[in-house]
């Protein structure tokens, strides 16, 4: 007498539904990726030809308001010029070569922007001027 099981397992999986949510995941991504904005202020940044390729752990932004005051911004967040070394220590505290990156508008007075050079040389910080490409 042979006694044999009806049920036969099928061990074949379907990945057309795996497949479906990786193209989904790659859409989603690809939609969030262009949304993140690095500064928070529409700058029109100064030309120049040659680039560095340091990464900067931290951002400073000016922005001229055309009406003889400026708007200030340490990554996102907007300050007042006396807050940007407070706010800086905190973002770059425990950093060994701690560098900041300086986005200002072409219009912005030199007197601004060594405000803040001396900010980054008081606190020993590499700075980098932010520049678009020729």
């Amino acid at each position: 007498m042979s006694l044999s099981s009806r049920n036969k397992i099928n061990s074949e999986t379907s990945m057309s539904s795996m497949s479906d949510l990786v193209f989904l995941l790659l859409i989603f991504f690809m939609i969030t990726s262009t949304l993140v904005s690095p500064n928070a202020l529409k700058l029109l940044l100064p030309s120049s030809n040659s680039q560095t390729s340091a990464s900067p752990l931290a951002t400073v932004s000016i922005q001229d308001l055309r009406d003889g005051t400026y708007k200030y911004a340490v990554g996102t967040t907007p300050c007042d010029v006396s807050q940007i070394e407070l706010l800086l220590k905190k973002e770059l505290a425990g950093q060994a070569e701690p560098c900041v990156s300086l986005h200002v508008d072409k219009s912005v007075p030199m007197e601004e922007v060594v405000k803040i050079m001396n900010i980054a040389k008081d606190n020993n910080y590499k700075l980098i001027l932010a520049t678009k490409p020729l």
